[in-house]
């Protein structure tokens, strides 16, 4: 069996330390994988959440690496993974009455997205 030379090349773009829940990204990503490039696009750019915007960076980042690193056609790529992922959690001393001290924990997550050209079969 032949196989074709660019059906396994994805691009991968990882982002790490993002300020934000995992849960908050999931629910983000969870809408665009496994989707077109364009239409993941488009529903970036309507999502209401906060979460959209770095994602949507993140989309935009890989697809400019597979079509300047590997020369595939933007119009033919989809979401082939996409996985967030628990980064380190970020403390902080907040002062409170009486010399006191209150602890605040701020949740980074990390976020993985592969992007694939569809096969023409």
């Amino acid at each position: 069996m032949i196989k074709n030379e660019n059906s396994d090349r994805e691009a991968k773009v990882l982002a790490q330390h993002i300020c934000m829940s995992v849960f908050k990204a999931r629910r983000v990503i969870d809408q665009i994988r496994g989707r077109s490039y364009e239409e993941t696009l488009m529903i970036l750019e309507l999502m209401p959440y906060r979460a959209s915007y770095p994602i949507l960076k993140l989309v935009y980042s890989a697809a400019a690496n597979a079509s300047h690193n590997m020369g595939l056609n933007e119009a033919d790529l989809f979401i082939s993974k996409a996985e967030v992922n628990r980064g380190a959690i970020v403390k902080k001393l907040r002062p409170r009455a009486r010399g006191r001290s209150y602890l605040i924990k701020k949740t980074t997550c990390h976020i993985k997205i592969f992007l694939k050209e569809k096969s023409k079969f």
